[in-house]
C-alpha cells in the first residue's frame, strides 16, 4: 500500500434522484426519472482500501487526444451495435441491493444464445425485471441467467430473434489481451445519454477491487485502472481496443472528480459464458478468506524472508505484489487455519501471486480440498483447507410475512461485517418487523423465545404465531453484534394474510412464488388488570385524577394513503367516555381507518382500537376499544362546555416525545384561527378553519398529545399535534402543537355516545381571519365593522374565503368565491371561528357576504363530510390510487379526473416510467377513465408484460402521455374496498388476468407497508 486515501467511489448504475417534485411535467417524461446532473446520482461511498488512486503510472501525454483515427472510427462503428443500453427495475431489497430503478449497460456476447454482459450490480442478487434497447431503438425483454455470487458481472439472455431490423453480433471477450499502455475506449451509456464513447489508457492491472461502502463490493479479484471519467449509467460497458475485442468490463470509479475508473478483468466471465454455452453448471468455489493484493515491501514486513522475495520475483519478474489474508470469517472453511495477514506463497504446490490462479483452482475443486503454503511471521503454515460452494453460501430464495422479508445471511454481508456466514438476514425491515429503523443489516436471534438460527427454523416459528399476537423478538446489528436488543412486536396476519416463499429461478429468470401458511386466527383476547400512575406534585386531586383518562395509542398504517408521510404513529389518547371505551386522538396520529390500533392502558393491558369517527376539519378523531378487556379505574375526562379565554390560567397535562407525562400551571397566551401550512407537493390531512390556543410554558413545544384542565379536573382544550408544511419550497413535513378548545367537541361525542355515527354537513371552502382595516378596504361598511367590535370585544375580526374545496359537481348559484368576505351565517355574525359550526348540521345556510364591495344575501349549500374519505383505493403497477382525498380537493382549482396517484413503491413499474404521485390518470389507451370503476375496468384487461398509454395530468393542469410495460408476476393489480363485514374493515381483491381472485392471490410479492420520501415510497415503515 503506497499511503492513505479516502477517495470517494461509485458503481456506474444510474439511479433517478429521490426527491424529485413529482408535479412538473419534466419528471414524468422520462424513462427512469431524470437527471438533475451530471454524473451518479446514487450516494456517495467511501473506500476501505488504502490505496494510491492518483498513481496512473502513465504521463499525461500518453492519453488520447484530439478526434479519433479512422481505425478507431471503424472499431467503434463495429462495436456499438452490440452495446445496448439496459433499463431494470431490482423490485424488492434483497440482500445489499435495495429496490430501486435506473439503467445502465450490457454488451452481447453470444447472439446466437442471446446473451448479455453486464455487471453484478446492475443485475442485482434480487428479482429483476427490466429490458434492452438496441443501438437502432429496438426493445427486447432481458432476465438474469447468472449473477456471480462475488465478482461484479452477470449475464442476461434475450431472444435474438426479437431484433428484427439489424443484425446482431457479438464482442469477443479477450481478457489476455488487457495490457498497460493499450488505449481503450468505453462505449457504453455513460450519464443516462443513449450512447457515449469515452477514451483511456489502462495504467494498472493490479489494484484491488474497490470497496464501495455497505453495499455490494467485490472482492478476490484485481481490478484495471484507467482515466475514462466515465459516469453514472456506463456500468457494463464494454471496454475496447482498437481491434475491437472487449479487453475488460467497466464496473466503477471514483466520484470526486478525478477521471479514474475501474475495469473488471474478464477471465471469470469468460469462463462463466462458456459454461453456460456448454450447458455445464458454473462452479464457483470458496474457503471463506479475503485476500488482498500487498506490494513485497509490505509483504517483507509480515514476515516475507528474502529468499522467497527472491523465488517470487524470479518466477514472477513483472509483479510487484502478493496476495495477503485480509479478512477469515469465523466458523468458515479457513477459520483457524489461515489467519489474517497471512503472505500466500502456494496453493497446491504452485507458487501463485495473482486472483486469476486462485479463482481457477477454487471453481475447479468445489467440494475438494486445498493445500495453501503461508507465511506467517516469517515461519512457513502449510494447512488443508475444504473448498466450499460458493453458490451455497449466495441466498436465492427470501420469505414474505407480516410486512417484512427475511433469508439467510449472504456471503458478501458476511465478509462486509467479518462475521461468520450464518444467520436469518432481515432485508426489509417493514411491517411487523420494524426495529429500531428502517435500516438493512438486522439479524434475528429468537422469535417468541425460539431460537431462529437460519431460515428455515425461522419459517417453523413464524408459521405457527397466531395474528394479532405480541412476541418478544431478539436481534442483533452486523454492526454491533455485541449488543442484543429485545422488542415486542404485534404480528399482522390480516392485511397480508399469506406467508410467502421467493425462489430465483434461473431458467426463467423469475421469481417463482408459493404459499407456505396461511395465518392462524386470532386467539381471542381476555380480560386484564391495571392500575394507573399516582401523578405527584399537583396542587389539585383533580387535576392527578386526569391520568387515568390517558391512554397511549399506535396506529400503523399497512398501506399509505391519502398522501400521509408515516406508516407508524404514536401518541396519548383521552378517554371520553369508559363505559363505551371511547377516546379522541389527532388526526395527525390517526388519519385515516385503513390500519391497526392499539390501545395502551395504565401501561399494562393493550387492546385493540377502531376507528368510529374522524373530523374532516378540526383534527381529531375518535376511537374505540372493547371495556369488557379492561378491569382498570379508566376515568371519563369531563370537557368543558365553555370556552376558555385568553389570559386564563389553566394547569396543562402533557405528554412528552419519549411518552412520559409532564405537567405545570400556565396561562393561556393566545386563540386564534390557526392557517396551517398546506404541503402542495404531496396534499395530506391538515386542519383547516380551527381556532388554535397556545399556552406559556416550553412544555407546550415538547409534547404532542396532552390537554388544558382546570382546578376541577375538567378538560377545557386538547392538546393536539397538527400535521403541516414548513415552507413551499421544501416540501419538509413539520409538527404544530396546539390546543383545541373542547365545546366544538361535544354535539359529535353527545351523538356517538347515542350510537349514531355522526352525518356532518360543511362548507367546501377555507377561511382566513382578517381585521378591519383590510375588511374597510374591500368594501365591509362602518355600520358592519361597529357590529364587529361588539360582537366579539376579544378579536375585531371577520373571516375571508381564501380557497374553495373542488367538489365533483359544481355548486350552483349559491357557492362562495374567494375573496369574499362572511358576515353572518343564519342570521348570527360570524367573528370567532366557533360560529361557523352552525355548518354541521345544515344543508343550506342563509348567508350575508362581502362580494367585490357590495353586500350580497346568499343562499350557501353544504357538503357531506363524510363523502371525503377514503373507502376503496387500487394498487396497480406499484401505484396506489384511489379518489383524490380532501386535501387534494383543499388545494387544486379543478379535478381532473377522481383517479388520483397517491404514492408509488420503489421498484416497480410506475417508477421506472415515471407515473408520480399527484398525477391524474384521465385516459388508458386512448379509452377516457374518469372514475375508478372505468380505470380498474380498462387495466385488468392489459394483458401481461404488454405495453399501454396512460394520458394523465399533473398537478399543476400539464397534460402528458407515459407508456408503461404491465407487470403482474411482482406487481399485481389489487383493489381494496371498506367492508365492514371483514375483520379488518376492508375487503381485499386480486385481478390475476382479468380474473378477479377474493382476498389474496398466488403470484406476486406486492409489499404492502411502504415508507416515503415525500410521495415515492419505499418497503419499511418509518415514525417520529
Amino acid at each position: 500500500m503506497n499511503g492513505p486515501s479516502s477517495a470517494t467511489l461509485r458503481s456506474k448504475r444510474k439511479e433517478p434522484p429521490h426527491a424529485l417534485d413529482s408535479r412538473h411535467p419534466k419528471h414524468h417524461r422520462t424513462n427512469g426519472g431524470d437527471v438533475a446532473s451530471s454524473g451518479d446520482s446514487s450516494p456517495a461511498r467511501q473506500d476501505g482500501f488504502e490505496d494510491d488512486f492518483e498513481d496512473s503510472r502513465l504521463p499525461s501525454a500518453l492519453l488520447p487526444t484530439g478526434p479519433d483515427t479512422a481505425e478507431w472510427q471503424a472499431t467503434i462503428e463495429s462495436v456499438v451495435r452490440n452495446v445496448v443500453s439496459i433499463r431494470f427495475c431490482q423490485t424488492c431489497s434483497f440482500d445489499t441491493d435495495p429496490a430501486l430503478t435506473s439503467e445502465a449497460t450490457g454488451f452481447v456476447v453470444d447472439a446466437e444464445r442471446g446473451y448479455i454482459l453486464t455487471n453484478r450490480h446492475v443485475v442485482g442478487s434480487g428479482p429483476f425485471w427490466g429490458y434492452c434497447i438496441f443501438d437502432n431503438h429496438e426493445e427486447v425483454d432481458a432476465y438474469p441467467v447468472y449473477r456471480d455470487p462475488v465478482h461484479d458481472f452477470g449475464i442476461l439472455k434475450f431472444d435474438p430473434k426479437a431484433i428484427k431490423y439489424m443484425p446482431v453480433d457479438a464482442l469477443v471477450l479477450r481478457p489476455d489481451l488487457a495490457k498497460v499502455g493499450v488505449e481503450i475506449r468505453v462505449v457504453g451509456n455513460d450519464a443516462g445519454e443513449k450512447l457515449s464513447i469515452l477514451s483511456g489508457v489502462i495504467s494498472r492491472l493490479d489494484r484491488n477491487a474497490p470497496e464501495y461502502g455497505e453495499g455490494y463490493s467485490d472482492f478476490n479479484t484485481c481490478y484495471y485502472q484507467a482515466s475514462a471519467a466515465a459516469s453514472g449509467g456506463s456500468s457494463g460497458s464494454p471496454v475496447v481496443n482498437i481491434d475491437g475485442y472487449a479487453v475488460a468490463l467497466q464496473a466503477g470509479g471514483r466520484a470526486d472528480g478525478a477521471s479514474t475508473d475501474y475495469f473488471l478483468p474478464l477471465d471469470r466471465p469468460l469462463r462463466a459464458l462458456k459454461c453456460l454455452q456448454e450447458g455445464k453448471p458454473i462452479t464457483r468455489g470458496d474457503i471463506q478468506c479475503q485476500f488482498l493484493l500487498k506490494p513485497f515491501d509490505e509483504c517483507r514486513r509480515l514476515g516475507l524472508g528474502p529468499e522467497w522475495e527472491a523465488q517470487m520475483r524470479k518466477a514472477f519478474p513483472k509483479e510487484t505484489n502478493m496476495l495477503v489474508a485480509e479478512i477469515v470469517l469465523p466458523d468458515g472453511p479457513s477459520y483457524k487455519k489461515v489467519e489474517e495477514g497471512d503472505v500466500l506463497v502456494k496453493v497446491n504446490g504452485e507458487m501463485l501471486t495473482e486472483f486469476i490462479r486462485l479463482d481457477d483452482i477454487l471453481d475447479s475443486n468445489v467440494g475438494s480440498t486445498v493445500k495453501l503454503l503461508l507465511l506467517r511471521g516469517g515461519e512457513e503454515v502449510e494447512v488443508e483447507i475444504d473448498i466450499g460452494d460458493l453458490h451455497k453460501i449466495t441466498p436465492d430464495r427470501f420469505v414474505s410475512v407480516s410486512g417484512g422479508s427475511f433469508h439467510d445471511l449472504s456471503y458478501q454481508q458476511a465478509r462486509l461485517y467479518g462475521v461468520a456466514c450464518k444467520g436469518v438476514y432481515v432485508c426489509e425491515a417493514g411491517g411487523s418487523w420494524r426495529f429500531d429503523n428502517t435500516e438493512n443489516g438486522w439479524l434475528v436471534q429468537s422469535i417468541d423465545h425460539k431460537k431462529t438460527p437460519d431460515l428455515n427454523t425461522f419459517i417453523d416459528v413464524v408459521k405457527d404465531i397466531p395474528d394479532k399476537a405480541r412476541v418478544v423478538v431478539t436481534y442483533k446489528h452486523l454492526r454491533d453484534l455485541h449488543t442484543l436488543n429485545t422488542t415486542i412486536i404485534y404480528v399482522d396476519r390480516h392485511w397480508s394474510k399469506k406467508m410467502k416463499l421467493a425462489v430465483r429461478n434461473d431458467e426463467t429468470g423469475l421469481w417463482d412464488f408459493s404459499n407456505l401458511s396461511d395465518a392462524l386466527p386470532a386467539v381471542p383476547p381476555v380480560p386484564r388488570t391495571a392500575s394507573f400512575i399516582q401523578l405527584e406534585h399537583t396542587s389539585h386531586p383533580a387535576v392527578a385524577d386526569l391520568v387515568r383518562s390517558f391512554v397511549h395509542v399506535s396506529c400503523t398504517m399497512p398501506m399509505k394513503l391519502d398522501g400521509f408521510p408515516k406508516n407508524r404513529k404514536w401518541g396519548m389518547g383521552l378517554v371520553i367516555d369508559a363505559d363505551k371505551g371511547l377516546v379522541v386522538i389527532s388526526r395527525a396520529i390517526v388519519p385515516y381507518d385503513f390500519c391497526d390500533i392499539s390501545i395502551t392502558i395504565a401501561d399494562s393491558i393493550v387492546v385493540e382500537g377502531k376507528v368510529v369517527f374522524l373530523h374532516p376539519l378540526q383534527n381529531y378523531a375518535i376511537i374505540q376499544y372493547d371495556p369488557k378487556l379492561v378491569d382498570a379505574p379508566v376515568l371519563s375526562a369531563k370537557l368543558s362546555s365553555e370556552e376558555i379565554t385568553q389570559g386564563a390560567s389553566t394547569y396543562f397535562i402533557g405528554y412528552n416525545r419519549i411518552g412520559r407525562i409532564v405537567h405545570a400551571a400556565t396561562t393561556v397566551t393566545e386563540i386564534f384561527a390557526v392557517t396551517i401550512p398546506a404541503n402542495s407537493g404531496a396534499p395530506r390531512y391538515r386542519a383547516v378553519n380551527v381556532d388554535a390556543i397556545t399556552v406559556d410554558t416550553s412544555l407546550s413545544g415538547q409534547c404532542g398529545s396532552g390537554v388544558l384542565v382546570s382546578q376541577d379536573g375538567t378538560v377545557q382544550a386538547l392538546w393536539l399535534t397538527y400535521l403541516g408544511e414548513r415552507s413551499n419550497t421544501t416540501h419538509r413535513d413539520e409538527e404544530y402543537h396546539l390546543g383545541l378548545t373542547t365545546p366544538t367537541l361535544l354535539p359529535v361525542v353527545s351523538q356517538i355516545q347515542q350510537g349514531i355515527v355522526p352525518k356532518l354537513r360543511m362548507l367546501s371552502v377555507e377561511f382566513r381571519a382578517i381585521q378591519m382595516s383590510q375588511a374597510r378596504v374591500m368594501g365591509v361598511s362602518e355600520e358592519w365593522i361597529r357590529k364587529v367590535s361588539l360582537a366579539n370585544t376579544a378579536h375585531h375580526q371577520l373571516f375571508m374565503v381564501t380557497k374553495r374545496t373542488f367538489e365533483r359537481e359544481e355548486q350552483e348559484g349559491g357557492a362562495l368565491l374567494e375573496g369574499d368576505i362572511l358576515l353572518t351565517l343564519n342570521g348570527k355574525i360570524v367573528t370567532k371561528i366557533s360560529d361557523l359550526d352552525v355548518m354541521y348540521s345544515n344543508d343550506v345556510l342563509d348567508a350575508v357576504i362581502v362580494r367585490d364591495c357590495n353586500e350580497l344575501n346568499h343562499k350557501i349549500p353544504t357538503v357531506a363530510a363524510d363523502d371525503v374519505e377514503t373507502d376503496r383505493a387500487i394498487s396497480f403497477c406499484g401505484a396506489i390510487i384511489h379518489r383524490p382525498h380532501h386535501a387534494v380537493r383543499q388545494q387544486i382549482s379543478k379535478l381532473f379526473s377522481e383517479v388520483y396517484v397517491s404514492a408509488r413503491t420503489r421498484g416497480s413499474p410506475s417508477y421506472q416510467y415515471g407515473l408520480a404521485p399527484t398525477n391524474f390518470i384521465t385516459h388508458v389507451n386512448g379509452k377516457p377513465t374518469p372514475d375508478l370503476e372505468s380505470f380498474l375496468a380498462a387495466v385488468i384487461k392489459i394483458p401481461d408484460n404488454t405495453y399501454f398509454r396512460l394520458r394523465a395530468m399533473t398537478f399543476d393542469s400539464v397534460p402528458w402521455v407515459v407508456t408503461m410495460k404491465k407487470n403482474e408476476h411482482y406487481f399485481p393489480t389489487m383493489e381494496w374496498t371498506k367492508d365492514p363485514a371483514e375483520e379488518c374493515g376492508w375487503r381485499r381483491v386480486t385481478y390475476d388476468g382479468g380474473k378477479v381472485i377474493e382476498g389474496e392471490g398466488t403470484d406476486g410479492i406486492l409489499p404492502i407497508a411502504e415508507e416515503s420520501s415525500e410521495m415515492d415510497v419505499d418497503v419499511g415503515v418509518s415514525n417520529d
